[in-house]
């Protein structure tokens, strides 16, 4: 939750780790003189002194004392939650700071009351003028008396535990009847230390109110001996905490969710890229189809590469692939799925062995395309996809090919490149029953086919230049600018290269893959 804001003023940018560190010194600068001036506000002067032989100066001294207690412990809590801050916790998080740097804000208390402006940020209010017994806000106090066995509460204290002052104090044997049953031993052992011991209490416990909210307190308080060391009474303060940890609870439910997420993000990741390794061809280097055959007519030697977005955490949809059939030709395929992470992955290993099977069993391009189309459509997790299916007979060099909603394959030749006219066909998954066509290219000796997913670039392009009728895709654009590189590549693997060096885009926002075939010479 973030914090308050005036309505004239913006949300605060989150502070840099220079400025953290200079208020972490300052607050420590601050606890370190506030030691000093516990040790000065009336040591143990008082403290052997009996109750009815306390001067007004002495009662002063030790309201004094206490406010300084309760002081410290407030920067304390804030030199925990700038420590917090600076580990990288969420900047919204909220945090406790000192009053003057704070709006005023007027909140409603659990018990329908009006609030102290400051208070719901866990920050101490200053004692009004002639109320040295109270604090305004959710401090309060108590003097036990032990002798007389006279109780003083002040109004806030009252508030804290919501009793009235009709229903009177609660007495020392009382009070453990409203502590949770689980604080309730800590307490007693506290107290006995402080009555039988004359050590002093800081603790803190969780009250039961009688409505049946539980609220956390912080109590401080210290024994008031007679004149023969016996404790005569006990005070205390006792600050109302919830708010503050209920703060400090979120801000450690927030770090842990988000170390849960980045944990669950990772391993996604891992299980993704595993995935995708398993299902894409891994090629080191050139591929050649047929197998072992350099010299026969019409032999393809192949390369691909997958490049990952240069801004994306999760691994994408795009596939390609290539398959010697058993008949001696040639399958070229890819697509993209949409999605990211294990989902699109796992739809990739689905569709690819779908492919592959299809292709084995002599299904034409245009067909296997329809039976993609349909697979997606009745699959229990529909989503779209595009694709390109070619297949090449090296004997006649013949290539037969459809496509559903994807970049049409780039065709280079003597130097120069053409975008392949793409038959009907739409994305797969859109509709069910969709037709698709096929179309055929004659290839020649050296030509060079270079097919890609549409990550290579934005389908719109930049913004200050707009896509034309009949202009061809932005990335098979930048394509074609390559076909002198290609002309003097060496191998299918130096295009690919050639590829993945014009499109090292740092600001590529999606995945995509090139698969380059050249027909021997």
């Amino acid at each position: 939750m973030s914090s308050h804001l005036h309505a004239d003023h913006s949300a605060a940018q989150p502070p840099d780790r220079g400025t953290l560190d200079a208020l972490i010194t300052q607050a420590r600068t601050l606890r370190g003189g506030l030691d000093a001036v516990r040790r000065g506000a009336g040591g143990s002067a008082y403290e052997d002194v009996p109750e009815p032989a306390l001067t007004e100066g002495d009662l002063r001294v030790r309201w004094q004392r206490a406010l300084c207690e309760l002081a410290v412990h407030q920067l304390d809590d804030l030199g925990s939650q700038l420590d917090q801050l600076r580990e990288g916790l969420p900047p919204q998080a909220p945090h406790s700071f000192p009053a003057a740097d704070l709006p005023p804000r007027q909140e409603r208390d659990e018990d329908g009351g009006e609030g102290t402006p400051g208070a719901a940020y866990g920050v101490l209010p200053p004692p009004r003028t002639g109320a040295a017994s109270e604090l305004v806000g959710r401090v309060g106090s108590a003097d036990w008396n032990l002798l007389t066995d006279e109780v003083s509460w002040s109004p806030e204290l009252y508030r804290i535990f919501g009793r009235t002052e009709e229903d009177g104090p609660l007495s020392l044997d009382e009070l453990p009847s409203w502590v949770l049953p689980e604080d309730q031993s800590a307490l007693a052992t506290a107290f006995t230390a402080c009555l039988v011991d004359g050590r002093t209490i800081d603790h803190e416990f969780r009250l039961v109110r009688p409505d049946g909210s539980v609220r956390t307190v912080h109590l401080v308080g210290e024994p008031v001996l007679d004149d023969d060391g016996g404790t005569a009474s006990m005070w205390a303060v006792v600050r109302d905490v919830s708010e503050l940890r209920r703060s400090e609870r979120a801000v450690r439910e927030t770090r842990d969710s988000l170390q849960r997420e980045r944990h669950f993000a990772q391993t996604e990741r891992r299980l993704a890229v595993e995935l995708q390794r398993a299902v894409l061809p891994e090629w080191r280097g050139s591929l050649r189809f047929p197998h072992g055959d350099e010299r026969a007519r019409g032999a393809l030697d192949l390369a691909a590469q997958y490049l990952p977005s240069a801004t994306g955490a999760l691994v994408g949809g795009d596939w390609y692939d290539a398959l010697e059939l058993p008949d001696g030709s040639t399958l070229l395929a890819a697509g993209d799925l949409t999605g990211h992470g294990v989902a699109a992955a796992s739809g990739v290993a689905l569709l690819l062995g779908a492919v592959r099977g299809m292709a084995v069993a002599g299904v034409s391009p245009g067909a296997l395309m329809g039976h993609l189309n349909q697979l997606l459509d009745s699959s229990a997790q529909p989503s779209l996809g595009s694709a390109l299916c070619l297949r090449y007979e090296p004997r006649s060099r013949t290539l037969t090919w459809a496509q559903a909603g994807h970049p049409p394959p780039l065709l280079f030749r003597g130097g120069s490149g053409r975008v392949l006219t793409r038959p009907e066909g739409v994305l797969l998954g859109v509709t069910s029953g969709a037709s698709f066509g096929q179309r055929t290219e004659q290839l020649a000796p050296g030509d060079l086919l270079v097919l890609h997913t549409d990550g290579l670039a934005p389908e719109g392009g930049h913004p200050s230049a707009p896509r034309q009728e009949g202009a061809p895709h932005p990335g098979a654009a930048r394509l074609l600018g390559l076909a002198g590189r290609f002309a003097a590549a060496a191998s299918a693997q130096d295009c690919v290269r050639a590829v993945a060096e014009e499109f090292d885009d740092r600001q590529r926002e999606d995945d995509a893959c090139v698969l380059v075939a050249r027909v021997a010479a």
